[in-house]
């Protein structure tokens, strides 16, 4: 069974940008109700279909899937609820964890948001300096709620 503990934050400077290069994310949504979402995601490369279970704090339900990068593309374009998430992948290795952090584009153009995944809720972590405030437990902030209420729109 899977389990996703992640943490979320907003970021209070922009001294990442020069540790790492990104990559191009796209992903959507064929569910998004609030007991389960059902994702695609595309990396330029690879597809993924991910299922995820409602939020408990930190913890949720996951399960994630390679599928093939062409039925991945189909699914988003003719599938998926609009507008679709794009954004650029940031991965920084800190300590022993390594933060992802999410620069998004089109309808979420101007949100910036770093992630990163624990092996349990109480895990320590060390806090990158550019690391501002923890918005775990606002859904605003999740994935799913911003193909309805996109960044632009706040």
């Amino acid at each position: 069974m899977g389990k996703e503990i992640e943490r979320k934050f907003l970021l209070a400077g922009d001294d990442w940008r020069s540790l790492v290069q990104g990559i191009t994310y796209r992903q959507g949504y064929l569910n998004t109700a609030k007991e389960r979402t059902v994702r695609i995601r595309t990396d330029g490369t690879r597809g993924f279909i991910t299922i995820k279970g409602p939020p408990a704090g930190t913890v949720r339900r996951e399960y994630e899937y390679e599928i093939p990068a062409h039925d991945a593309d189909t699914i988003l374009e003719e599938l998926c609820e609009k507008p679709i998430i794009e954004k650029i992948r940031y991965r920084i290795g800190l300590g022993k964890h390594i933060w992802e952090v999410d620069e998004f584009l089109g309808e979420n153009e101007g949100l910036i948001i770093a992630e990163v995944e624990l092996s349990r809720e109480d895990e320590p972590f060390e806090r990158p300096p550019w690391l501002g405030r923890d918005v775990t437990d606002n859904p605003r902030y999740y994935n799913a709620n911003l193909v309805k209420n996109p960044y632009k729109k706040w």
